[in-house]
């Protein structure tokens, strides 16, 4: 079973933790955390983009000149696609990009990126994450003691409104919620930053 280190919000090392073999011992599969990442972020998009066609541009009814004897190219309407002011040609409209994973590579996703960060070192357990103040120092001050991150990920037990809002203004910062948590933001991250608390409720709800 891993074990990881506990540190303090002063970077100090407080004791250990044993972490769950089936969540963060687990082998990484590089196929499934390919295809989380890739749904993630494909049910990102809105799908809302739109081109009006030359049946959807107002205007374009009357023929422009008689079909022969002008010496011009016949011409049918002034909004088909290649007058100005004319209709898009083959030109994007909504669709829905969503994508699905089933329940099981879902969570063999969610085992690789954990499994990921303890095998790279980047995960790191603090064993209170505190913050009684409005104060993006604070958080500021934790992430340095314990190492520094450009992109850190605060992982939390349950929402707590000071600490988001404290990491709100920290560039690259992210909070995120133990039992809602994704592989994307797993991965993004170059530090893993979870009260032992957040871990406890990790292994309750995905073991």
């Amino acid at each position: 079973m891993p074990i990881v280190k506990v540190m303090d919000m002063t970077g100090k090392e407080v004791g250990e933790i044993t972490l769950s073999e089936v969540i963060f011992g687990a082998e990484i599969n590089g196929a499934v955390l390919h295809a989380a990442v890739r749904t993630y972020l494909m049910n990102q998009r809105q799908g809302t983009q739109s081109t009006l066609t030359r049946t959807e541009v107002s205007g374009g009814g009357k023929k422009p000149w008689r079909q022969k004897g002008t010496g011009r190219a016949r011409q049918g309407s002034t909004r088909a696609p290649q007058w100005t002011h004319g209709g898009v040609a083959l030109g994007p409209k909504p669709r829905d990009y969503r994508l699905s994973m089933n329940k099981k590579a879902r969570r063999a996703a969610l085992y690789s990126a954990l499994s990921a960060k303890v095998a790279e070192g980047s995960l790191i357990v603090v064993d209170d994450i505190v913050c009684n103040e409005y104060k993006t120092k604070t958080m500021v001050k934790m992430i340095n003691a314990l190492g520094g991150a450009r992109k850190p990920l605060i992982v939390l037990p349950e929402v707590n409104g000071m600490i988001v809002k404290s990491c709100a203004n920290i560039p690259g910062a992210k909070t995120a919620l133990a039992h809602t948590i994704n592989v994307y933001d797993i991965l993004n991250a170059d530090k893993f930053i979870a009260s032992k608390a957040a871990i406890e409720k990790l292994e309750e709800v995905f073991a």
